[in-house]
């Protein structure tokens, strides 16, 4: 797991074009907050790496990345549309958006409405965050 999520990193910054002084920056830091990640599963390269790359003596006096909350927060969300079990499609809703709006908004998506063939769906389940199920 940590490996994969370290590739995923490592895949970020080498797409971030290298042409002025914020880019830079961003991948100065996002370098630092990887070699601090895989310190604990490889800690000989890491250390190396980050004196080579003048973050420091030693890796072990580096303090962990810190957290922003505010980073965390998203506005939208992304919902997956079952229709009598079987994944039909997807929405994108507000976060803050109640039950009612989600399945306003899933039964009047395209996809959706071939499969409902203009029948009126029997229950609608909406399981917060995660997907809506429409049985038919």
């Amino acid at each position: 797991t940590v490996v994969s999520a370290a590739m995923k990193l490592l895949n970020l910054l080498t797409q971030i074009p290298n042409d002025d002084a914020c880019s830079q920056m961003i991948i100065c830091e996002g370098f630092s907050i990887l070699l601090r990640i895989l310190a604990p599963i490889t800690p000989h390269i890491s250390h190396q790496l980050w004196r080579q790359l003048g973050y420091g003596d030693d890796i072990l006096d580096a303090s962990w990345p810190k957290i922003d909350p505010k980073a965390l927060k998203t506005e939208n969300l992304t919902l997956v549309i079952q229709v009598n079990g079987k994944l039909r499609g997807n929405i994108t809703v507000p976060a803050e958006a109640d039950q009612e709006t989600i399945q306003n908004l899933a039964l009047a998506n395209e996809q959706i409405q071939k499969f409902l063939e203009g029948k009126t769906p029997k229950k609608i389940i909406v399981v917060p965050k995660k997907l809506v199920s429409i049985v038919v």
